[in-house]
């Protein structure tokens, strides 16, 4: 009886005539890769899923909590801690809504989102505005609202990139789903920068006017509101006459949004 070869891959070396033995490679075990395909397809909808629940209850934890620390201040801490400055590597603490004066609650508003009590965290006209002069061919100006700020400063970080877009639009529309205006305002407050190393109208007004917050008048607040487009360019301690300016313009806009009355719609 003549023998047979043995089958590839199952028996010992084959000798090739006139050159050395070859093996043949172990085969792949069948259907591993469809099988972790698999288990990633049924695994992340699950992980989102639960990531989305995790920044829901986040969200709706700090309606009632005070933020100790936002995500704008832990980087500020790293950055310092990077260079070797020493403690402390920001200041801040927080201030009460009821002990924030109205006229520099107004003024924020005259200065940043004029329509903050009426939109739901976006502000459609000023993305409209902003989308033609980009089609116009001018720079893509900012529209954020002071929810969409406050989402980016308390969980978030600087940045261009749609992916931290698209995360600064989730937590936007959480927070103006959970927190009231006036929530929403104070949290702003008391966490938006006001210099390099400045969080919150209550560091700001001791570090730079030397007295508490709920004590400043029209002339500090109108400043504080007005550093707040560009807190690195600007700044308090010398107010330049381009700021001046500005906050000449906030302190006209604060009684053309309608004053103090504006702060019952919150």
């Amino acid at each position: 009886m003549t023998d047979q070869p043995p089958a590839p891959g199952n028996g010992p070396p084959v000798a090739v005539p006139g050159g050395p033995a070859k093996s043949t490679p172990p085969a792949v075990a069948p259907g591993w890769s469809r099988g972790f395909l698999r288990a990633l397809r049924l695994l992340a909808p699950r992980v989102l899923v639960g990531l989305a629940l995790g920044s829901a209850l986040l969200v709706g934890a700090l309606r009632w909590v005070d933020p100790p620390i936002s995500a704008f201040m832990v980087r500020q801490s790293y950055v310092a801690w990077r260079i070797g400055r020493p403690p402390p590597y920001f200041y801040h603490h927080w201030v009460p809504w009821e002990r924030i004066p109205p006229t520099l609650a107004l003024a924020v508003i005259a200065g940043e989102d004029q329509r903050f009590a009426y939109h739901h965290g976006f502000d459609p006209v000023e993305l409209r505005k902003a989308l033609t002069t980009w089609h116009l061919g001018g720079r893509l100006r900012g529209a954020s609202t002071i929810t969409q700020q406050t989402a980016k400063n308390l969980f978030l970080w600087p940045g261009r990139s749609w992916f931290r877009k698209g995360l600064e639009a989730w937590f936007t529309a959480l927070i103006e789903f959970m927190w009231p205006k006036q929530r929403i305002l104070e949290v702003y407050l008391n966490i938006v920068q006001f210099s390099p190393s400045t969080y919150g109208v209550g560091a700001a007004s001791e570090r730079y006017f030397h007295r508490p917050v709920d004590t400043v008048g029209l002339r500090e607040a109108v400043l504080l509101a007005a550093v707040l487009p560009a807190p690195v360019v600007y700044h308090l301690d010398r107010p330049s006459a381009r700021l001046l300016r500005r906050a000449a313009w906030i302190a006209d806009q604060i009684q053309r949004v309608g004053g103090r009355r504006y702060l019952d719609r919150l």
